[in-house]
């Protein structure tokens, strides 16, 4: 199992590299530039705050200084529209907050999707298995920038239990609507991936041998059938976790939380490319690193995958 994490680890690492250097020659590619307006500053003027910035370097000195800041200090430069911030004080003032309600969010889908595929499963072709069948659809069907309003309206313009927006130390009355909006896709396809792995092993030849010995019902699905079905779920929960990350651009805008999302967004239209290409690495890193502990967790519940 140990040579299987380093191995994976050895492939993570140059991917995360790649990643950065592709973003930064993308970020230098857009049209304009951070200093850019509808007023032009005079050349002496932009020529200055481009040395200030090390922008008058050539690019690939630029890159060589921005890959030394990044492994050695985990340091994203400073922000071009923010005089007295960092990207690292953009990140660590919006990135916790998204981590927080995304975990949350995360959780949710994860237990609640789980649940209504098992059951789903368990009680094929019934009422319940066409509620949570039904139910899914119609979750999967509402994405978070559609749930968001509708969850306003109903909750905080006609009923007046929740607040519409805002963080306040991150409170439950504030977490509830965001948690729902970004977890409901999410848990929608959990469900409809649990079902189909749950039926597909239920109809398995081991699970016919041991209920042909005379286990009880709740020992065969939860000592054998559980374990194969999880595998598919599992290969999905990596990406399902930074999307529910990722998708904080659309609950920061419709409910202010102030989390990371909102930067990303103002730093693509301020051009404030450090910052913009900071978050780019954070979420990419994100990615690489939950897909690892996947194919780990996946390598865990079947031994096959190791070799």
């Amino acid at each position: 199992m140990l040579n299987f994490i380093i191995r994976r680890m050895i492939v993570a690492v140059p991917t995360l590299l790649i990643l950065i250097v592709i973003s930064f020659f993308l970020m230098q590619l857009a049209p304009g530039g951070p200093f850019t307006s509808e007023r032009p500053l005079p050349p002496q003027v932009l020529a200055n705050i481009e040395a200030k910035y090390g922008l008058d370097k050539p690019l690939l000195e630029q890159l060589l200084i921005y890959l030394k800041g990044i492994v050695f200090h985990f340091d994203f430069g400073p922000s071009y529209q923010y005089k007295d911030r960092t990207v690292n004080d953009v990140i660590a003032q919006g990135f916790p907050i998204t981590l927080k309600y995304g975990s949350i969010s995360f959780v949710v889908a994860v237990v609640v999707g789980v649940s209504f595929g098992v059951m789903a499963a368990i009680r094929h072709n019934t009422t319940l298995d066409y509620v949570a069948v039904g139910t899914t659809f119609l979750s999967q069907s509402l994405p978070n920038f559609v749930m968001a309003p509708i969850l306003i309206i109903i909750f905080t313009w006609q009923l007046g239990w929740l607040p519409g927006g805002g963080w306040n130390g991150g409170q439950w009355q504030y977490l509830v609507m965001p948690v729902i909006a970004l977890s409901t896709s999410y848990f929608a396809s959990i469900a409809r991936i649990t079902r189909s792995s749950m039926l597909e092993v239920l109809n398995s030849n081991f699970i016919r041998t041991a209920r042909a010995k005379g286990l009880p019902e709740r020992t065969i699905i939860w000592r054998h059938a559980m374990k194969p079905t999880l595998m598919p779920v599992v290969s999905y929960l990596g990406p399902a976790f930074v999307g529910l990350i990722t998708g904080s651009v659309v609950i920061d805008q419709y409910f202010g939380t102030g989390g990371i999302g909102r930067s990303y967004v103002q730093s693509a239209l301020n051009r404030d490319y450090s910052v913009m290409l900071g978050i780019t690495i954070l979420y990419g890193g994100l990615t690489i690193t939950f897909n690892l502990v996947v194919d780990i967790i996946y390598a865990w519940l079947d031994p096959k995958i190791r070799y």
